[in-house]
């Protein structure tokens, strides 16, 4: 049990708040209405064999920035409470949970699992040599609700494409904000991150474009869906506590990122799932 606590504290277990209610809108949308039991077990163990791969992984390669940041240097890698060994089976045994459920799906988000997969795992690197990393994370989480409607639809459409476009500029726009916790390591260590490289002001005016555009793509994705009153009403919600997020955090006051990244963001996903999943099973 300790071994799980560690493992699931590794991973930021969580933190899958932040997705798994996207794949679910994702889902609803596509079956304009509940999944079926096959479909909704396989989605789920999709987004936790892949999460849970690339979280690993980002661990496994950070961690020599992980020893010597005093924020990360107690995570479970730098302080040997699990094995490098332990570590690299787990990201493989998650990454073949992921294939798998894919291939249970249908053939199209099989082939897609591989390219997937290799953009969950690489995004781990990319700040060693871009400062859009935060663009690719939100592009990877961002993957979620399109992947759940090709699993239930099996070709594109353009509502789950915009509405992963939203969640890619939301959690950009969280993670440059979470990023100022380390600007001052990044810088050290070479890191690229946005606001290392160009400071905390233009990150946070970057974080709050970011976040309008998620706004207006969510708009347009409930116009596309043929959404009611619920969701817009959803997406009111949203946009009120991201104007507050951005209200708690500042360039004068950076004390209260943890509550602007972890509460408040939980927050929107859920509500969001509430308010749309209400509007389609309603309708």
């Amino acid at each position: 049990m300790n071994k799980l606590r560690t493992t699931l504290d590794m991973i930021r277990f969580e933190h899958t708040v932040f997705a798994l209610p996207f794949a679910f809108i994702g889902a609803l949308l596509a079956r304009k209405g509940l999944p079926t039991a096959w479909q909704t077990t396989w989605i789920v163990a999709a987004m936790v064999g892949g999460r849970s791969a690339a979280m690993t992984f980002n661990r496994i390669a950070d961690l020599q920035y992980d020893v010597m940041n005093p924020r990360t240097r107690r995570r479970a890698l730098p302080r040997g409470t699990l094995s490098m060994r332990f570590a690299v089976v787990f990201t493989i045994a998650m990454s073949a949970l992921f294939i798998v459920s894919a291939w249970q799906l249908n053939l199209l988000c099989f082939y897609l699992s591989f390219p997937t997969l290799a953009i969950l795992l690489l995004y781990s690197y990319t700040k060693r040599f871009t400062s859009l990393s935060h663009i690719v994370l939100g592009f990877a989480v961002g993957c979620a609700p399109l992947a759940a409607w090709l699993a239930i639809r099996g070709a594109f459409a353009w509502p789950p494409i915009l509405l992963s476009a939203a969640v890619m500029f939301w959690v950009a726009g969280f993670d440059l904000i979470y990023a100022l916790q380390d600007v001052e390591f990044d810088r050290k260590a070479n890191l690229l991150s946005f606001p290392s490289k160009f400071g905390v002001a233009p990150s946070l005016r970057l974080s709050m474009l970011f976040h309008a555009a998620t706004v207006l793509l969510l708009v347009r994705t409930a116009m596309l869906a043929n959404l009611g009153w619920m969701a817009y009403g959803g997406i009111a919600i949203v946009g009120g506590i991201l104007y507050w997020e951005h209200r708690l955090v500042t360039p004068q006051d950076l004390s209260r990122i943890n509550v602007a990244f972890f509460n408040l963001n939980g927050y929107i996903s859920i509500l969001l799932l509430l308010t749309f999943a209400g509007d389609i099973l309603i309708r």
